[in-house]
């Protein structure tokens, strides 16, 4: 009977799968805390509670005191005696680390005296990473985690790695998903935006306002309006088109372009920390013609939620409101469509706001259950406010993966100093670093790299500490350069590939000894890649992150050999400083033995004689000051970001995301040079994908020049006739060479020297300017004779 009717798919429907970031899928009662190195957390416990602490990069000592809810020391808690002192986390909350506040305020609050505790000590120096201790909780008190260290030495590179703690509740609390994150400082106001309403409040000027996403992907609308101009009976609401317009940013974000505007550019509150980083400035806060048109009338929305808590201080009702969209994931697509998906937020994500002007604001709980914008789920919001007396540092949050707990933007060790000639500070990869300089400009920097010398900070390109009797396998094994020939006290340039080929970085190798070496490049997963591949094939080696131990300027130019000789004193079983020769480098001492320790290295990014000197950030202002007392003889000039990208584009050097990506080879990107695949005789991650690639190229980066002043852009699309056949990667007017160049990736076909093509600007077709392919992607000194000499 059944052969009378169609074949359908068996069964009930099967959800959909989603791999979403591990915070959203942690089970009812788990939480998960990070103890960066260096640092320490404070927790709540209860009886029944178990947690496990785990070494996430190796080698990193705990502390953990347990007290009870009294405030008094009780290890027994957790069915331990104290095995150590806390003396590391003593010192910890003795130094000025403003990341500790929290904590600091957490002891306080308890009445938990330090002074004469004893705690439970974990792990050692050899300890290998993923290595993990558990504990129960016999009854109610607090737990408090350190990951105690101090400066790192960079020849037994001892640096300060996270511990990570994952905390499983004994009961679960009702109607709560998330814990509210410990406050900044001490509140004046908290103040709850329960699901789907709205709260207006006054901030004074000067205070700040903390809007906080509880549970994550949950928007909140937010408006303000000038209390002076409303005790004038003028309704002046934040207006986000003056704001664009005055700022040139879809929305602000700490830094530069950091404050909102009403109609008549009156500023009223500035941006000084984002965790998010995603927002919307394009439309209305929800109203309730929106739910009508969809299908759903009498839905509640937050135009009238925002009209009910305004009217306590006697603002007239609209239809709708134009707001900032916190949290909310809008944008405009090519085509210039809007579009909207799930907020980005995370648990705990925040934006914090200073008043500019006395202010009335409101803040809403959006309660859009209609489409993915609170990921489907409707959730408080929850507002704090701070007194002006407080500092906050303008900070941004940087993940380096989707699982990682965010981290702010840093001030490196050379911040106060190079921020004594200018305030144009940009957010570069976790840090402040400088655009530009106010003295000089960036052409005048340019000019001083080229024929004097200059001072930059490079703190955040990212260093891994690679250590232990298996230390040169993995290195010979993840990079693309035959470390097994690389000598101690050698570098070398090199990159990092996938299986597939395509590139996951590039950066400098240092070989400290035998079994030591020190991995730079330009971003957090490099280091996390190596260390899953040496715990994938079960090695004897730690590979740990020392960013935060080694900050370091560049000192580059014609003159900087003249001007470090002055104040670089090394040992005898160390090369002289002007022995040092191009890839080489040594640790030294700032004028005698005796003197502060740091590393120099003959590097850089500039195609000039250079090098770099790193330190501990606790020594940074002492080596910058002795640079550049030396250096003023010299001409020595800072030097921002504007500039380098001018000299490294001219001396032909690529830049993560715009030279190279995961979707690019080595050849591909230029550094083929790279890539021994005769002379190396050992395998390494990606080879076979690589010697396909060699054999059958599809793209190649070449030079180019360009016959127009018109600027020409990373992205812009490459012509021959109608078809296009490349894009530009990296681009400069060159103050040196007065051309327009450009590097470009293009397809094999077209990528012979003299070939000529066309750059496409408006939609490619409309306005092109000629260009020229030349004979290196190095349009300044191809032969790098000028680092060499």
């Amino acid at each position: 009977m059944l052969d009378n009717y169609p074949l359908v798919r068996p069964g009930p429907p099967k959800p959909s799968v989603i791999i979403e970031p591990r915070v959203f899928s942690l089970p009812a009662g788990t939480e998960r805390y990070v103890v960066e190195g260096a640092g320490a957390i404070l927790v709540p416990v209860h009886a029944g509670d178990t947690f496990t602490i785990t070494n996430d990069e190796g080698g990193q000592p705990c502390e953990i005191v347990v007290t009870d809810k009294a405030g008094k020391l009780s290890p027994e808690i957790l069915g331990h005696a104290s095995s150590a002192s806390a003396d590391g986390l003593k010192a910890l909350l003795t130094s000025s680390d403003q990341s500790l506040r929290g904590l600091r305020m957490g002891l306080d609050a308890r009445g938990i005296d330090l002074a004469q505790t004893g705690a439970i000590g974990l792990f050692g120096a050899e300890t290998p990473a993923g290595t993990c201790e558990s504990f129960s909780v016999a009854s109610e008190g607090t737990l408090i985690v350190a990951a105690p260290g101090t400066p790192m030495d960079f020849e037994t590179q001892n640096t300060s790695t996270p511990l990570t703690v994952m905390l499983t509740r004994a009961k679960l609390q009702q109607n709560v998903r998330f814990a509210l994150p410990t406050p900044l400082a001490d509140p004046i106001a908290d103040i709850r935006v329960h699901t789907q309403t709205a709260e207006a409040f006054f901030v004074k000027a000067g205070d700040y306002i903390q809007i906080i996403d509880v549970d994550g992907r949950q928007c909140s609308d937010f408006e303000c309006f000038s209390a002076r101009k409303l005790d004038k009976g003028i309704e002046h609401a934040l207006d986000v088109t003056t704001t664009r317009t005055l700022m040139g940013h879809a929305y602000p974000m700490p830094g530069l372009h950091a404050k909102y505007y009403d109609q008549e550019m009156v500023p009223l509150v500035e941006v000084v920390q984002d965790t998010c980083g995603r927002h919307d400035a394009f439309a209305l806060a929800c109203s309730a013609k929106y739910y009508d048109d969809i299908g759903y009338p009498g839905h509640i929305n937050c135009s009238d939620n925002f009209n009910r808590a305004l009217s306590e201080y006697n603002i007239a009702g609209r239809k709708g409101w134009m707001a900032i969209n916190f949290f909310f994931n809008t944008g405009l697509d090519d085509h210039g469509v809007m579009y909207a998906d799930e907020p980005w937020s995370r648990p705990g994500d925040y934006v914090l706001l200073r008043a500019l002007t006395d202010i009335v604001c409101v803040s809403s709980a959006c309660p859009d259950d209609t489409t993915a914008a609170n990921g489907w789920n409707p959730s408080d919001i929850h507002v704090r406010t701070y007194s002006g007396k407080e500092t906050f540092q303008r900070s941004v949050a940087y993940r380096p993966t989707p699982d990682a707990e965010y981290k702010m933007t840093k001030q490196t060790g050379f911040h106060d100093q190079f921020a004594k000639h200018t305030r144009n500070f940009i957010e570069y990869n976790g840090y402040w670093l400088a655009n530009c300089y106010a003295a000089a400009g960036p052409i005048e920097e340019y000019h001083a790299c080229r024929q004097k010398c200059v001072i930059m900070d490079l703190s955040p390109l990212r260093k891994f500490e690679i250590t232990g009797p298996d230390a040169e396998a993995l290195c010979q094994y993840v990079f693309t350069r035959n470390m097994k020939t690389l000598a101690i006290g050698g570098v070398v340039y090199t990159a990092m590939c996938y299986e597939h080929g395509g590139m996951i970085d590039d950066g400098t190798v240092f070989r400290l000894g035998k079994d030591n070496f020190r991995w730079i490049g330009g971003n957090d997963y490099g280091g996390e890649w190596i260390r899953e591949q040496a715990e994938k094939l079960g090695l004897k080696v730690m590979v740990r992150s020392s960013t935060d131990q080694l900050h370091n300027v560049a000192v580059q130019g014609p003159e900087s050999r003249d001007l470090l000789k002055k104040i670089v004193w090394t040992a005898p079983h160390n090369p002289e400083f002007e022995q040092l020769e191009w890839f080489r480098f040594t640790p030294a001492r700032l004028n005698d033995e005796s003197g502060t320790p740091f590393v120099v290295s003959r590097t850089g990014y500039t195609g000039e004689l250079g090098y770099e000197v790193m330190c501990h950030p606790k020594d940074c202002a002492e080596i910058w000051q002795a640079i550049w007392d030396a250096g003023q003889e010299h001409g020595i000039k800072p030097m921002g970001l504007e500039a380098l990208d001018m000299v490294r584009i001219e001396a032909g050097l690529i830049f993560a995301d715009y030279d190279f990506s995961d979707q690019t080879d080595p050849f591909e990107a230029g550094i083929g040079f790279t890539v021994p695949l005769k002379s190396k005789t050992d395998d390494f991650i990606g080879r076979d994908a690589l010697i396909r690639r060699k054999e059958t190229p599809a793209r190649k980066l070449v030079g180019l020049e360009i016959d127009s002043n018109v600027d020409v852009e990373h992205g812009d699309c490459i012509h021959v006739g109608r078809a296009q056949i490349g894009e530009i990667t990296s681009s400069m007017r060159s103050p040196l060479l007065g051309k327009n160049i450009a590097m470009a990736r293009v397809d094999v076909a077209h990528s012979a020297v003299g070939t000529a093509l066309e750059v496409g600007k408006l939609d490619g077709h409309q306005k092109r300017l000629p260009a020229v392919i030349t004979g290196a992607t190095a349009a300044y000194d191809p032969k790098k004779e000028r680092p060499r000499s």
